[in-house]
């Protein structure tokens, strides 16, 4: 996975002169040791074996790399075109921002395309130069029309309406499956996922907590992007009908999405997400579209439609929706931490442990732990990538001259 351009420093070596982020904690004067590409050891810097050789972090934050569940592209490209080019110009993106496990996330589309696209995901998934891709997201096109915010409405369809054999074609890399739990034929979708071991996730829906109630016990556990295409409180006569945005802030059996870009959410709103769900239960998640990573006012498009990068954010041309973040989840820790007030170690937790929690490999992802895949970010202290690390190989660094090594025992600088 390792590209050419970055020399590697061997089978057994330690990250030293760093903070160690642990999902509780940020530790100094600890090593990281690598071997095989696992974490060996976290130990105190005075028992660090002689002879291994050292990666100096030069007290930058080392990081476990992170987990996007929930994204849909970078510079001009998405994971709605069948094109595995386009797949590696994401994951290299992603990578160079610390990223290091991904769902390549395909929204609503003609139910073809998205098969194809499945199909070269699951390619890219044992091919990627980047970040790793663990498996695919749908979301969509089984939405509701009142909330399907910038996905595309004419090709919406409902769970009945004989598709989803074609449409679970590719099931065994299918991870989250997002879709409106109150149209017809959700709930037994909703069982068919759960029994194939698909994370069920409520999202660009209109459902009444009722709906929701129903779902999870069908199995239901997950909804996406908070408050974004998520129904509220109505009136029915006197009565107040809470929406999936109450669900998703009340019900324990639930975990969430929150895109922390400062720009869906104000910071009251992310304080609240936090406050209700708190970081073992909500994930940071970028959302990211074709428009990250390019200059503002850039035009783009995601299948037939076309959007814009327009303060900082994906928008639709007529300004009455977003269309997904510009912000990738490097960016977006910054955010947590600085806006929302978070310790820097649920920050990182909520990239990282919390989605890989989610989709049900936290026990190889998401955090520092002997026996763990060497997935690690290295950042600064305003989380700008220093280097990237995958399978113990640096997929990311500033320069080859930086990353090699002069000696066993010797320092990489």
């Amino acid at each position: 996975m390792a590209t050419s351009a970055v020399p590697q420093p061997g089978r057994r070596f330690a990250i030293v002169n760093g903070r160690v982020v642990l999902p509780d904690t940020v530790v100094a004067e600890r090593a990281v040791i690598i071997e095989d590409g696992r974490i060996a050891g976290i130990p105190d810097i005075a028992a660090l074996p002689a002879g291994v050789a050292t990666v100096d972090a030069g007290g930058r934050y080392v990081a476990p790399g992170l987990v996007d569940i929930h994204t849909h592209g970078a510079l001009g490209h998405s994971f709605n075109e069948p094109d595995s080019e386009a797949f590696s110009v994401i994951t290299r993106e992603q990578a160079a921002r610390g990223v290091t496990s991904l769902l390549a996330t395909i929204a609503t589309a003609p139910m073809d395309d998205i098969v194809r696209c499945c199909e070269v995901a699951r390619s890219a998934m044992s091919a990627s130069d980047g970040a790793h891709i663990l498996g695919v997201h749908i979301e969509g096109p089984y939405f509701s029309v009142e909330q399907r915010g910038a996905q595309n409405p004419a090709h919406m369809r409902t769970p009945d309406d004989g598709s989803v054999d074609r449409y679970l074609e590719n099931h065994d890399i299918t991870r989250i499956v997002s879709f409106a739990p109150e149209l017809p034929g959700a709930i037994a979708f909703t069982a068919r996922l759960a029994k194939l071991g698909i994370v069920p996730a409520a999202g660009h829906s209109s459902a009444k907590d009722e709906d929701v109630l129903a779902a999870m016990r069908a199995g239901l556990r997950h909804t996406i992007h908070i408050w974004s295409s998520q129904s509220t409180t109505i009136r029915e006569g006197p009565w107040r009908k809470p929406g999936l945005l109450e669900a998703t802030l009340t019900y324990e059996g639930l975990t969430g999405e929150m895109i922390s870009d400062n720009r869906h959410l104000p910071p009251t709103l992310m304080k609240l997400a936090y406050k209700c769900l708190g970081a073992d239960r909500l994930c940071a998640i970028s959302d990211s579209t074709n428009g990250a990573g390019l200059p503002e006012g850039t035009r783009f498009g995601m299948g037939e439609m076309t959007f814009d990068v327009h303060d900082g954010v994906g928008m639709t041309l007529d300004r009455t929706s977003f269309a997904g973040s510009t912000t990738l989840l490097n960016r977006m820790i910054a955010i947590l931490v600085r806006e929302v007030g978070m310790p820097i170690a649920e920050a990182v937790r909520m990239a990282s442990l919390t989605p890989s929690k989610v989709i049900g490999v936290d026990s190889r992802k998401g955090s520092i732990a002997p026996g763990k895949d060497a997935d690690i970010a290295v950042f600064d202290d305003d989380f700008n990538v220093w280097r990237t690390m995958i399978g113990g190989n640096w997929v990311h660094a500033p320069s080859a001259q930086a990353a090699t090594s002069r000696a066993s025992g010797g320092a990489l600088d």
